[in-house]
């Protein structure tokens, strides 16, 4: 989903896409639907809603393995949301929920 801080919550990869884009100057674009816009302020990886994958069978045995299912692309990464009320930069989506749901 789309966070309230212009950050996006996603399967796992999405951050490290966007870590890349960056370091090659490329502009990292976001498609998400009005829906997915949340009230959610996660500021790191560890605020994220606990969702993990489970491990898989041939994981080493004693080792306790977090296999977490999405991650957060910070709005710092993002260069425009593209959405179905417009193109928006990540710093607009706060005004954004605040007119989609006041």
């Amino acid at each position: 989903g789309v966070c309230e801080s212009g950050g996006i919550v996603n399967k796992i990869g999405t951050y490290q896409v966007s870590v890349l884009a960056m370091a090659a100057k490329k502009p990292f674009y976001v498609a998400a639907e009005s829906y997915k816009f949340c009230r959610l302020f996660p500021l790191s990886h560890s605020d994220v809603p606990d969702a993990e994958k489970e491990p898989k069978p041939s994981d080493i045995e004693g080792v306790n393995l977090r296999v977490p299912a999405s991650d957060l692309t910070p709005p710092q990464n993002i260069t425009l949301l593209l959405t179905d009320i417009g193109v928006l930069t990540p710093s607009a989506v706060s005004d954004e929920l605040i007119k989609l749901y006041y």
